[in-house]
């Protein structure tokens, strides 16, 4: 198989959209990732994945903590911008959970520490020990075959 077809492949799992978010000396520095599990309820971890060649796995080894956010469908802006689609004139805000950076108005917002890291192919993978987390209500955006996806808009279209 080819890389195009293996990346097609993944692309068809619908995924939720994440801000992946740390702070170092005292700048905050985000990225739009997919690759976001949990993985245990006690003690409760997540997993996220970054790429070697992400400016984000120095930013989070170093700092070793690190928050997600997942979006909601009115936050597309947020992951296009995060994930280096389009420039965003205005400065991004964030609230902090934990003293960790998060996205307001994020349908989920969970404040990690590194538990550990498992570098696999082109990925390090990290264990997040969650040390907190807030909740808001809202549909998710969501993400497949390379496109962004809301459930009002597929409930739409399934019944026309």
């Amino acid at each position: 198989m080819d890389n195009r077809q293996f990346r097609n492949a993944m692309g068809k799992f619908a995924t939720g959209v994440n801000v992946i978010a740390t702070e170092v000396n005292g700048e905050v520095h985000g990225m739009t990732a997919n690759a976001f599990m949990s993985v245990s309820m006690d003690p409760k971890l997540v997993i996220i994945s970054v790429k070697e060649d992400a400016q984000m796995l120095d930013r989070i080894k170093e700092s070793q903590t690190f928050a997600i956010s997942v979006l909601s469908e009115e936050q597309q802006k947020m992951s296009m911008t995060f994930a280096g689609q389009i420039d965003n004139d205005e400065p991004v805000e964030f609230e902090y959970l934990d003293g960790k950076p998060v996205l307001p108005n994020s349908l989920a917002q969970i404040s990690c520490d590194v538990s550990s890291e498992y570098v696999e192919g082109d990925h390090t993978l990290f264990v997040g020990k969650v040390t907190d987390i807030q909740l808001e209500d809202g549909q998710p955006l969501i993400f497949n075959c390379g496109r962004y996806h809301s459930l009002e808009n597929e409930k739409a279209n399934s019944a026309s």
